[in-house]
């Protein structure tokens, strides 16, 4: 099948970014007057210039946020002034988007001075070096993942993440509402956004329509009010791309299901399942099957395959 969705590529977020997104979780802190928040993160890592603090600047990752640690800290603070004001000086000429000192330390004030007459941005931070390292490289992955949007219906079926399309009226709302009843989760309702990260693709939903599904005749249902907040997942990996097909291809649909069909998003291939809707067929109960078949594929245990070597072996043996 086709690939899916517009892919779009973020090549930079700005530092005021940075911080809306992850400021309050990262516990950040802007040392006063802010300054450089329109400046730009252009790669999705973080650095610590020690060597650029010794006076080495080769290969430099000056498009990365900067870090100063209890390393680079105790470094500078071994330094005499002179020598100390001159290395943080040619560091912040470097055009980095912005410092963050961790462990809540504090720099001298001419240096602070220095970072403000260049408009870069000096944030504190409480966190230890490495857990702030860890923590903001895993959020910046996310924020410059290629993503693309999809419309459709994603569930959390008994932890495979499930994506439903269709046609516009082929029953995709109803057919999710079937699963949250059977235990399922609503990830997002009509609008499915997609992001490639780490190899794999992870789905969520739009802020503000999270936790809502669209229903034909009904109207905007509230998930968490009708079944928990356990029927609601703020993301999830996605496994299974359902697609619901008119009752007309019936005919069409693979019956036997021995080699498995592809739908590829953002350059990954992800398992494929169509299935044909009509009155009188339980299309919820049949998701919640291909899901099952897929946890059964993924540890080796194949049932088309089975029967398909049953059925040759019974060939070969003469029909007896």
């Amino acid at each position: 099948m086709p690939a899916g969705g517009k892919r779009k590529n973020i090549t930079s977020i700005t530092v005021q970014e940075f911080l809306e997104r992850h400021g309050t979780d990262l516990k950040l802190v802007t040392e006063h007057p802010v300054v450089g928040l329109d400046r730009k993160i252009e790669e999705p890592s973080v650095n610590r210039p020690g060597l650029a603090l010794s006076g080495f600047f080769t290969y430099f990752a000056k498009k990365r946020i900067q870090v100063l640690g209890n390393s680079e800290i105790s470094y500078l603070k071994r330094l005499d002034p002179a020598t100390r004001l001159r290395r943080f000086t040619k560091l912040c000429e470097q055009d980095i988007p912005c410092i963050v000192i961790a462990r809540q330390h504090k720099i001298e004030e001419e240096l602070m001075s220095v970072a403000r007459e260049r408009k870069i941005t000096i944030i504190s931070s409480p966190r230890p070096t490495m857990s702030f390292l860890n923590e903001a490289t895993i959020r910046l992955e996310r924020d410059f993942a290629p993503r693309t949007t999809l419309h459709g219906c994603m569930v959390d079926y008994r932890g495979i993440g499930v994506l439903i399309m269709g046609k516009s009226g082929a029953g995709k709302s109803e057919t999710a509402l079937g699963l949250l009843e059977k235990g399922a989760a609503l990830v997002a309702d009509d609008s499915v956004l997609i992001s490639q990260v780490g190899g794999e693709l992870t789905t969520r939903s739009k802020d503000f329509a999270r936790g809502y599904l669209e229903m034909r005749g009904i109207g905007i249902i509230n998930v968490a009010n009708l079944y928990g907040l356990s029927a609601i997942r703020p993301e999830k990996r996605l496994d299974l791309v359902v697609d619901l097909r008119p009752a007309t291809d019936l005919n069409k649909v693979d019956r036997i299901g021995i080699k498995q069909k592809k739908y590829r998003i953002l350059d990954i291939e992800i398992p494929l399942v169509e299935i044909p809707v009509g009155p009188g067929r339980d299309t919820a109960r049949l998701i919640g099957v291909a899901a099952l078949d897929l946890q059964l594929r993924r540890i080796g245990y194949d049932m088309a395959d089975e029967f398909n070597r049953r059925l040759l072996e019974k060939m070969a043996d003469g029909g007896h």
